[in-house]
């Protein structure tokens, strides 16, 4: 690595929830620099839960995260020759981070309606522990399950 490690930027809150996690929502959402256009998207995605939930939308889009949220993954490592898929527990911002991706990409498979209410759909299954999103976290773990053998690989150093 050359240079230095950017520094990590302070993310302001979301006007209308004050929310960082609602902020952060918004600008994995965000397209071309269109905050606004994200912005209307998550909006209408939280009243449409809130409808159909009759609570607040942001604790349920909570709920909902933590339910997708993965707590192990694997990641590619090369060790004397040959690849090993490490099992590497997932920490912090990475989880939702994750989360975020997979809701976002299992609501763009989905075709027919508009992104808020996919959005809102997709975070509701989350909620209940089903849909795409929860079946992409399982995979991810199953998959980080079989590969428990190779473990001893993740703080693996080069000599």
């Amino acid at each position: 690595m050359r240079g230095k490690r950017a520094p990590k930027r302070k993310i302001i809150p979301d006007p209308k929830y004050n929310s960082i996690l609602v902020a952060k929502f918004i600008n994995q959402i965000m397209r071309n620099g269109k905050k606004t256009l994200a912005q209307k998207i998550v909006y209408q995605c939280f009243d449409m839960l809130q409808e159909k939930t009759k609570q607040k939308s942001v604790e349920v889009f909570e709920k909902s995260l933590r339910n997708i949220a993965p707590s192990v993954e694997v990641k590619g490592r090369r060790i004397g020759g040959a690849n090993y898929q490490v099992p590497i527990p997932v920490t912090g911002d990475r989880k939702n981070t994750l989360a975020f991706r997979w809701l976002i990409e299992a609501a763009k498979n989905k075709k027919g309606k508009s992104m808020a209410e996919k959005l809102a759909n997709e975070l509701l299954l989350a909620l209940n522990n089903e849909g795409d999103t929860i079946k992409k976290k399982q995979d991810v773990q199953r998959m980080a399950e079989s590969n428990r053998a190779f473990a001893h690989f993740a703080n693996y150093k080069r000599r």
